[in-house]
């Protein structure tokens, strides 16, 4: 074995700190996601990279936002199908009075 393999000393930090505030932050703001949580971080004077955060963020099992397709909030806004059919079938389409701008008078 080489003797700068018996000789070395991890550098590791301390995230004890830096887990707790991370913790604080996502209990106050739920809706914030690790990238948010971040630059929270930086503002406050913590010198991690997002990747840090992150990885902390799941081994703290933390339940970040995340954000949910649009194609998913426009379905929820969408008239149900049975209802358009029925409004379609009444001829309530048909029924509404049109204007044509081509007559010569």
């Amino acid at each position: 074995m080489a003797a700068s393999t018996q000789r070395y000393t991890s550098t590791k930090r301390d995230e004890s700190v830096l887990k707790l505030r991370i913790k604080e932050i996502t209990n106050t703001r739920m809706h914030y996601g690790y990238r948010r949580v971040h630059v929270l971080l930086r503002r406050e004077g913590h010198r991690d990279n997002v990747k840090r955060v992150y990885r902390l963020c799941r081994e703290e099992g933390l339940s970040l936002w995340l954000k949910r397709p649009r194609r998913n909030k426009a379905a929820e806004l969408r008239q149900p199908k049975q209802l358009a059919l029925a409004i379609m079938r009444s001829g309530a389409w048909t029924s509404l009075p049109t204007r044509c701008s081509t007559d010569a008078s």
